[in-house]
């Protein structure tokens, strides 16, 4: 199913960059692809305690009514935001589906137990992408290369209309801080999981596996708190560069402000 919708979304999205007047209703396909495929994915994470899609899924549901109203509506900042999705979309897709993701996999792995050697932790490998040390074992996926999050933030520098020079020092700002710090990320979580720096809170932190609750502190919230805060300083970066973004993101806030607005306020 996971597949299917992004696939779904892949297509849409790409029609939506196609000039005519389907581009509204590509869009709305797209975005409801990305919301059902959230939903689709909230056992898995709520099954590693990872609360964070969870919630994205259900705010997806208001997001999705507002989107929807101002693409039909022309609304030329949600057209904006959706170009983004696009673009995020038709970067992160080809790793998803083809060998690229395992030859990224692979070239992390290699660099992540390199920086842990240089810091003086000795690990083993268990496979060709699965670190093994005190009987406890990370594999690295294609979420812990840090694509997904490249992309989001490359179809952020896309949205709206830039030169050369700013496209070439957005892609400058976006991968390689995302890339190091996303090594320096699997360092850490390695290193606290594996040496048990957080055994706290079982009651919440434990999903029945020996020393998960390490994990669970280490990547589920320390590492997603910091990638948020990292975030949301490239994006200032990105607005620096691109002063149209900061715009965009302005008239998007008002947008989405004044519809849910309304919407509490018929309700009541």
């Amino acid at each position: 199913m996971e597949a299917l919708l992004l696939t779904a979304a892949f297509v849409s999205f790409i029609l939506f960059l196609v000039p005519g007047r389907h581009g509204a209703y590509a869009g709305i396909a797209g975005w409801l692809s990305m919301s059902l495929f959230l939903f689709a994915e909230v056992p898995h994470y709520l099954s590693i305690n990872n609360f964070l899609y969870p919630i994205l899924a259900v705010l997806s549901i208001p997001f999705m009514y507002v989107t929807a109203r101002r693409l039909l509506a022309g609304d030329a900042n949600v057209q904006y935001l959706t170009r983004a999705a696009a673009v995020a979309v038709l970067v992160y897709l080809p790793f998803a589906y083809t060998s690229l993701g395992d030859w990224l996999i692979g070239v992390v792995t290699g660099e992540v137990g390199w920086l842990l050697n240089l810091v003086g932790v000795q690990v083993s490998m268990y496979d060709w992408n699965m670190f093994i040390r005190n009987g406890l074992r990370v594999e690295i996926i294609l979420g812990c290369t840090g694509i997904q999050s490249i992309a989001i933030m490359l179809g952020v520098a896309a949205a709206v209309p830039t030169d050369l020079r700013q496209k070439i020092l957005a892609v400058l700002v976006v991968v390689p801080t995302i890339y190091i710090l996303n090594l320096l990320r699997n360092v850490f979580v390695i290193t606290a999981y594996t040496g048990q720096w957080f055994p706290y809170f079982p009651e919440i932190a434990s999903n029945g596996e020996f020393g998960y609750e390490s994990f669970f502190w280490a990547h589920n919230v320390l590492c997603e708190l910091g990638a948020l805060i990292a975030l949301v300083i490239i994006a200032y970066a990105l607005f620096a560069l691109i002063p149209d973004l900061g715009r965009m993101a302005g008239g998007l806030y008002q947008a989405y402000r004044d519809d849910l607005t309304r919407v509490i306020s018929r309700d009541r």
